[in-house]
């Protein structure tokens, strides 16, 4: 009684098999793009290098580390001020790649303490590339680990 029944088995997935191999045997052939489907319209992104300067980004820092902190954190530590503020790199890689400005410098936090900051000016990079976007990391409050370890992940 086994032996019927694993025959069975064996003999309906070799039909489900041999149908499927079937089905795909007559279908159509794949077909090159029609001049209408070529992306010729497409001429792609096109980088001036054009970026503000480091002191440029420090408001919107300012803002979403207020936001970010009060939000996500239930904390009530703001910036309060900034100090040293310096570029460490432009166009790091290649030059084919987006443009970003790498700065870093110095925080003084509502709490007293001053920590480092760094953060990037990347061309085209806010929502939907309308605007120049922001990224930042304040060393020891990166909470959620976004660019761990010690906003490595924040420099070149």
């Amino acid at each position: 009684m086994r032996d019927l029944f694993s025959s069975a088995r064996k003999t309906g997935f070799g039909v489900a098999l041999g149908a499927a191999f079937g089905l795909l045997a007559f279908g159509q052939s794949a077909q090159a793009a029609n001049p209408l489907e070529l992306n010729f319209w497409l001429t792609g992104p096109k980088y001036e290098g054009r970026l503000r300067t480091c002191e440029a980004a420090l408001g919107t820092i300012t803002a979403e580390f207020q936001e970010k902190e009060s939000t996500y954190w239930n904390s009530r530590l703001t910036i309060t001020a900034y100090g040293k503020i310096h570029e460490i790199a432009y166009r790091p890689w290649q030059s084919d790649n987006i443009p970003r400005r790498y700065c870093a410098g110095d925080v003084m936090l509502s709490d007293g303490k001053v920590r480092p900051v760094y953060f990037s000016l990347i061309e085209d990079g806010s929502f939907a590339g309308y605007d120049q976007g922001i990224e930042w990391c304040v060393k020891g409050l990166d909470r959620n680990w976004a660019y761990n370890p010690s906003c490595t992940g924040a420099r070149p």
